[in-house]
């Protein structure tokens, strides 16, 4: 053993260890990577805390019901009702005051924008929720496309716009006077540009009503505030 530390020289050594150490943490998983049913699994086992056994079998639960997890392993429900629940994102924490991200996710099964199912009363309780946290003319609901998702349970991003990003081109663009009818008027717009996958981005339109915008991409991430600079 000790002619073979005498063969490697110390750089080397820690080196290896550092590898080893690297190695080590990529193979412990975190949560949430690589699971695309962490938002359903928080919707059907965290949002009622009445079960027996809730902190053993939530994945991420309530930061009130006192299961001792840190920040990116809770759940800080901001509304709720028989249909929906709005959520804290888990990229709001340890970031500055002020910013805002909020999921909003129906409390049955919906995988996303390609589903039959989706439900159009979630466009107006997202929006509702939004209002309560920042100016209306600040807000945006996101959707991304199924190919740029983490997660097969539909969620609205509640989030700030970036608004110098958001595209002008009238063929992605179209205004409603209803959320209601966010569904029909995205769906329209992407069938005329032969999209079988998008995103939609919602905003307040500038007068009245919304503006609706289909993407081919991550509405998220292009065209809103979505990730803060810690504190």
């Amino acid at each position: 053993m000790n002619m073979l530390a005498r063969r490697i020289p110390a750089r080397r050594i820690l080196s290896l260890v550092h590898l080893a150490a690297f190695v080590l943490f990529l193979a412990v998983p975190t949560f949430g990577a690589g699971q695309r049913d962490v938002l359903w699994n928080i919707v059907s086992t965290c949002i009622d805390t009445g079960s027996a056994d809730y902190c053993a079998r939530c994945v991420a639960p309530r930061s009130e019901a006192g299961c001792n997890r840190p920040c990116r392993n809770t759940t800080q429900v901001w509304a709720e009702s028989k249909q929906f629940v709005v959520i804290r994102d888990r990229k709001m924490c340890g970031c500055e005051d002020g910013f805002v991200h909020g999921l909003a996710l129906p409390r049955n099964r919906v995988t996303g924008v390609e589903d039959p199912g989706r439900p159009e009363g979630i466009w107006e309780f997202a929006w509702a929720e939004a209002a309560r946290r920042m100016p209306e003319n600040e807000i945006a609901l996101a959707v991304n496309p199924k190919r740029t998702r983490s997660q097969d349970h539909l969620h609205v991003h509640l989030v700030r716009a970036r608004r110098e990003s958001l595209p002008t081109d009238p063929l992605r663009t179209a205004r409603t006077d209803a959320l209601g009818s966010v569904w029909r008027v995205a769906a329209g717009k992407a069938a005329a540009l032969g999209w079988k996958d998008y995103g939609i981005l919602v905003i307040k339109g500038p007068d009245t009503g919304f503006l609706v915008i289909v993407d081919d991409g991550s509405t998220e991430r292009k065209f809103t505030k979505a990730v803060c600079f810690p504190k």
